[in-house]
């Protein structure tokens, strides 16, 4: 069922700002790094978390409270089910808030997607259709959340391989009135961007061009392969697993023609390589945020 229209605004209320991380490069904390991450204080300006790793209490925590005190933590959600009409789980808001107060998390962000439906979940980010439908039930649920965190979240867009015949919007508008209606802030994908355009037929510049880049609180930048779907169609698949390729790096350079720096992290969860194969991407990416300073 559709939720009430809102109005422009509405939604607004004294909450912190979207984003603390500086503006450098970031890469995932992951279990394979804890032993080198000492040792590159300097190359690396924050490291990011899946929330839902850390929000029960215990070594795990104590050891990122620790963590916390050298590097600013993204904090990245995955299973609060934003699109979806299930009431908000009131539990895992309790433990996400603990978790952000208790690291003084830099920033919070989560997905344009659903995960349950009747008290089921599922392991997956489940696309929604972009309409005024989702819109305003998708404001809604964000809003609430804010208020319940008191601080401005990031929502990040999908990798889409799907169109729904109930669309009546376009991504970049649908987001770009999202941000209207509840002051959240963007976590941009440039790799998701990049897969979605290329599946939809989408043209980069002018969806970048309908985006407010000032409300892009953080950029994610990872890699994507090939696949072909059950009739022999090819289409670019978001996995994370490989490194970040040519053509998500020149839009990355577009973007940030845009923006100007902005906090940007190297996104790899599947097919771990060695920390300093990571760090290559990170020197890359200094340098391109860099000379986006020079040319802003």
């Amino acid at each position: 069922m559709c939720g009430r229209p809102l109005q422009l605004g509405t939604m607004t209320s004294a909450r912190t700002v979207q984003s603390s991380l500086p503006h450098g490069i970031g890469v995932g904390l992951k279990r394979e790094y804890l032993a080198e991450l000492h040792s590159h204080p300097d190359q690396i300006s924050f490291l990011e978390i899946h929330a839902e790793n850390f929000m029960e209490s215990g070594p795990q925590l104590e050891m990122l409270k620790e963590i916390s005190k050298v590097w600013p933590i993204s904090v990245h959600g995955v299973a609060l089910s934003l699109g979806g009409n299930d009431p908000l789980n009131s539990d895992h808001l309790n433990k996400l808030k603990y978790l952000l107060d208790s690291i003084h998390a830099a920033s919070f962000s989560e997905h344009i997607a659903w995960s349950n439906h009747d008290g089921i979940y599922f392991n997956d980010l489940l696309p929604i259709p972009y309409n005024d439908c989702s819109l305003h039930n998708l404001a809604n649920r964000i809003d609430q959340v804010q208020q319940f965190l008191g601080r401005s979240i990031l929502i990040e867009n999908p990798a889409s391989y799907i169109r729904f015949r109930s669309d009546t919007r376009y991504e970049a508008d649908f987001i770009a009135e999202l941000v209207n209606l509840t002051s959240c802030g963007l976590l941009l994908d440039v790799n998701n961007l990049y897969v979605s355009a290329k599946n939809h037929g989408w043209n980069t510049n002018e969806w970048l061009s309908q985006i407010p880049c000032n409300a892009i609180g953080e950029i994610h930048l990872a890699g994507h392969e090939m696949a072909k779907d059950n009739n022999g169609y090819s289409y670019l698949l978001d996995t994370h697993g490989v490194e970040v390729t040519r053509d998500v790096w020149l839009l990355y350079c577009d973007l940030l023609l845009k923006t100007g720096p902005c906090p940007t992290l190297i996104e790899r969860d599947n097919n771990i390589p060695p920390l300093d194969t990571v760090l290559k991407e990170v020197t890359f990416a200094q340098i391109l945020l860099d000379a986006a300073k020079d040319i802003s």
